[in-house]
């Protein structure tokens, strides 16, 4: 009791300091009434409904009855403490009725409590509505995001959906955080979303990392079609990112997408180009040398499904109806050959085959053997020598080769029929049965059998 004494005296020194007399009726000022305090006019009337300042030049409010408000609101907009004085650049925390949940509030300067704006309080933003109340999680149409003490967010936040029936920032240990995304709010504190979407979704750049989001915002990992210009294919749609949402460029080994179908793994490779792009060309045996492409030095054909080609492959040459074979090892290797293969075509049989360093396969002879689209020509069972006509441009040269594909050069041979073919020093046939020949000699070559 005596501690409240003191404050009372206090009170009363610094609300009466400044009251000027008149006379004994009329005295303009502050003066106690009972457990509150007034202000007269100097015609002596109560003063109600306006601010006063005491003699602490702190400002206080008489309410219709002409007392000191305490402990309340003003006109919804200001709010005096338990001493009768304007709240001025302080946070204020009050009680919903009839809950325990508490509400808070902030005060500037003026003693106005901010409403329905932004405001940096401390170094950081906070937003209030329209009845003054801070806001905490998502607001503004859930582009801007604010944590459970009130402060905007900005830069990489993990959080759930604005539609999740999660209660954002409240986790209990232990509790998993499944079904949250990342979101990646500006310096503004303002939530990045994709302006325009050609796919379902949309890459974007932050810090020089290529990221995806869909329309909400939300990171993105895995596939994702985001609409490439200009897409050939539509593999090329895609892209890949990885867990930590970052684009895939390079290298990857990876499931396909679960949209396209046709491959023949559950896993294949794909080569992410710099702007997160899968190389993909034609279908097999549509593909010409153009399509053909150097990465780190070795060459590769990219199928329209954007995986690496393997195996004996038909390849036109540049924009023409003229093809060969390349071959491009097995799975695993799936990259051009050279020189002498042996190689397993696609009727599963083995055969001999020449390519030369462009990887085409090599038509004429070639260290003493005949190849035609890379293919080694050999005589027919049951003939031991035979004439193969090799189309060379508009004409054929007819060349005479053994069981082996050894071509005879400047020699003169009988196949199994008796027929006597003598051939010049490239192994061309110059002479049948000592006639020259009639140009219908020699049969048609062996072609590499496709897949």
């Amino acid at each position: 009791m005596k501690r409240k004494g003191l404050i009372a005296l206090a009170v009363t020194a610094v609300l009466t300091m400044g009251a000027v007399s008149f006379d004994a009726w009329a005295a303009e000022g502050w003066e106690q009434s009972g457990n509150t305090w007034v202000y007269y006019d100097s015609s002596g009337s109560k003063m109600t409904n306006v601010w006063k300042k005491g003699a602490d030049n702190f400002w206080r409010y008489l309410n219709s009855n002409g007392e000191m408000a305490v402990n309340s609101w003003v006109e919804n907009t200001y709010y005096v403490d338990s001493n009768g004085i304007l709240v001025t650049d302080k946070w204020m925390k009050f009680q919903d009725n009839g809950s325990s949940n508490y509400k808070w509030y902030y005060f500037g300067s003026s003693g106005k409590a901010i409403m329905d704006n932004w405001s940096k309080i401390n170094n950081k933003w906070y937003y209030f509505d329209s009845n003054g109340e801070m806001q905490t999680g998502w607001i503004l149409d859930d582009m801007y995001y604010t944590g459970t003490d009130g402060a905007m967010r900005t830069g990489w936040q993990k959080l759930f959906p604005p539609d999740s029936n999660y209660d954002s920032g409240r986790i209990s240990p232990g509790d998993s955080d499944d079904g949250k995304n990342w979101y990646y709010f500006n310096d503004n504190g303002k939530k990045f979303v994709p302006k325009d979407i050609s796919g379902d979704y949309a890459s974007y750049k932050i810090d020089g990392i290529a990221y995806c989001f869909d329309s909400e915002g939300a990171l993105q990992t895995g596939w994702k079609n985001v609409g490439v210009d200009n897409a050939e294919h539509e593999i090329q749609n895609y892209k890949y990112y990885d867990s930590n949402g970052k684009m895939r460029v390079g290298w990857y080994s990876v499931e396909p997408p679960q949209d396209i179908s046709g491959y023949e793994e559950n896993v294949e490779w794909f080569y992410f180009s710099t702007a997160g792009v899968p190389k993909a060309g034609p279908k097999e045996g549509e593909a010409s040398t153009k399509d053909i492409v150097k990465i780190n030095d070795k060459n590769y054909l990219f199928n329209n499904l954007g995986n690496p080609v393997y195996g004996l492959q038909k390849v036109f040459i540049g924009g023409s109806s003229d093809y060969t074979a390349f071959y491009f090892g097995d799975k695993q290797t799936s990259t051009m050959q050279k020189g002498r293969i042996k190689v397993v075509e696609g009727d599963g049989s083995d055969a001999t085959y020449y390519f030369s360093n462009s990887g085409r396969g090599y038509t004429g002879v070639k260290d003493g053997y005949l190849y035609y689209m890379g293919k080694l020509q050999r005589a027919e069972d049951g003939n031991k020598y035979e004439p193969i006509a090799i189309p060379t441009g508009s004409t054929k040269t007819t060349y005479v080769v053994n069981a082996s594909g050894r071509v005879s050069k400047n020699t003169t041979v009988k196949s199994a029929d008796g027929v006597k073919y003598k051939t010049g020093s490239n192994g061309n046939l110059i002479k049948v049965d000592d006639e020259n020949p009639s140009g219908n000699e020699g049969r048609t070559p062996t072609e590499p059998a496709w897949k």
